[in-house]
């Protein structure tokens, strides 16, 4: 197995877990009674021995798809169709944010993830990933970084830092999932655009794993970097539609799942120079019924660590950290579109040991997944009368 570029153990660099450790010094769970006195009942499950209730916070969104904590405790929510949202204070903003780049909204394309700068508190500083428009029904994910003016409801001084070019048509398999590293670097996820055959190109960055400086510049260290047969910024290939990423709080591994074909969904740990096999190999199969590729497994292609058969369709992904459910630390927890649950996956050190699934058909289709400051797990759901909610301990 190949491995990765040394992270430093512990080190926590994502804007939201900082944002969580500076709440509880602050005071978290006083913001957590504020944001409680706004919340209505949903349901409740039992997740590795805690009691859990479900707290609906608003259904006011349409097609959210990532939310990013803030060092105050307030959130920033994308929506599909090109709007930024604050969650500040028990309350959703009815205004959009202004200042936000347009996106190609058509298909599974349109305002992607969104992610706080680890130095939020000095810089203000955001990332967006997004459906760019090309004209002539073409499009790319593009990154951007940005200001966020919180005064002024706006965002400015917006940078292009990534283009995944070449431009692809139609609406399908944008990714994208944005993660800062233990090593301070930007990790992006890339779909494939629907054509398979991209993931395996290595002068194009669509279905890959990019790894990034934060102002979009190539780290040294990148595997590719001296190679003029492979653009730069790859770290890894050979992945379909990445999206959902996070890292360990205690490892600083990089963890990613894509969506498979008609079955086939991977969770992997991020590894430098690795090809993770679409669609050479794959446990899916084309939505025909027809085999993809040359089976499950190739000399050189790295298998994933966990596979779903039939597919979940995994969206969103958070590695816990909190302090409301202790048996939950180190857990992946999965949010499912296609069946409208939670998976939660126990892990020993890289494998996963057991899943559990849970609120199945409870919540709906399920974006995505963030542990909260005050340890709470938050969720989004995709529609258009969108739900943010989250869950907390049920007494």
């Amino acid at each position: 197995m190949a491995t990765m570029h040394a992270m430093p153990s512990g080190v926590r660099q994502r804007g939201a877990r900082i944002a969580r450790r500076m709440l509880a010094v602050l005071g978290a769970m006083t913001l957590a009674g504020v944001i409680a006195t706004t919340a209505t009942a949903g349901p409740r499950a039992v997740i590795d021995g805690h009691p859990v209730r479900v707290e609906v916070l608003t259904r006011a969104l349409s097609y959210p798809w990532a939310l990013t904590f803030l060092p105050d405790g307030a959130a920033l929510i994308t929506e599909r169709d090109g709007r930024l949202r604050l969650w500040s204070d028990g309350r959703l903003d009815p205004r959009p944010i202004a200042g936000v780049p347009s996106v190609w909204a058509s298909g599974q394309g349109g305002l992607l993830d969104v992610l706080a700068d680890p130095a939020f508190d000095r810089t203000g500083r955001i990332y967006l990933s997004l459906s760019h428009p090309d004209g002539g029904g073409r499009a790319h994910t593009r990154v951007v970084r940005a200001v966020f003016d919180r005064a002024a409801h706006a965002l400015r001084d917006v940078t292009v830092i990534l283009d995944a070019l070449p431009s692809g048509r139609g609406g399908r398999h944008f990714g994208s999932r944005l993660a800062f590293g233990p090593d301070g670097m930007l990790y992006v996820t890339t779909g494939d655009r629907g054509d398979s055959d991209r993931a395996q190109d290595p002068l194009d960055l669509a279905g890959k794993l990019l790894r990034l400086t934060p102002d979009g510049g190539i780290p040294d260290d990148n595997p590719f970097v001296d190679r003029a047969d492979v653009r730069p910024e790859i770290f890894a290939l050979g992945t379909r539609n990445g999206q959902g990423m996070d890292v360990h709080p205690e490892t600083g591994a990089v963890w990613f799942h894509e969506h498979g074909p008609r079955g086939g969904d991977e969770l992997n740990l991020a590894q430098s120079g690795v090809n993770y096999g679409w669609p050479v190999v794959t446990h899916g199969r084309a939505y025909s019924g027809l085999p993809i590729g040359e089976g499950r497994e190739k000399p050189g292609m790295e298998p994933p660590v966990w596979a779903w058969v039939p597919s979940i369709a995994p969206s969103g992904l958070a590695i816990y950290d909190g302090d409301l459910f202790p048996n939950w630390r180190g857990d992946l927890f999965v949010g499912a579109l296609k069946f409208r649950l939670i998976a939660r996956l126990e892990m020993d050190g890289d494998r996963v040991v057991e899943e559990q699934r849970v609120l199945e058909g409870d919540l709906g289709r399920l974006r995505a997944l963030e542990v909260g400051p005050e340890g709470a797990l938050y969720l989004l759901t995709d529609d258009s009368e969108g739900m943010l909610a989250r869950l907390v301990p049920d007494p």
